[in-house]
């Protein structure tokens, strides 16, 4: 095993107590839209614990793999559904990137015969 996820979440625990008591109205309404944003609806909350892990990886916050990890075993996630999650993560981390790259080149491309001799 590379980490020990259980131990490093729980080492997050004081750093997160200073967001809470440092900054409080905000915490709140953070945990306020997560509350929102996770609760049974059109989507169960597997199907956007799945989500929410396969974005962790696109954006790449660790962090944010260990609590969306935890979270989606807790709703019963399989380790078949968090492999083709993690694949389409994969997938959307090489996507954007070359559509990006796409606009990189025309950006060059344009601005380069603007320039003057």
């Amino acid at each position: 095993m590379h980490r020990d996820w259980s131990n490093y979440l729980a080492n997050l625990s004081a750093p997160l107590k200073e967001m809470r008591t440092g900054s409080p109205e905000v915490m709140r309404a953070f945990s306020g839209m997560a509350r929102e944003a996770t609760k049974d609806g059109a989507l169960d909350p597997k199907t956007k614990e799945l989500i929410a892990l396969a974005i962790s990886v696109a954006v790449r916050c660790e962090d944010c793999i260990g609590f969306h990890a935890k979270a989606a075993a807790e709703r019963g996630a399989t380790r078949e559904e968090v492999m083709e999650a993690l694949g389409m993560a994969i997938y959307m981390g090489a996507g954007p990137s070359v559509m990006y790259a796409s606009h990189a080149a025309e950006a060059f491309d344009q601005l380069s015969q603007n320039k003057e001799p």
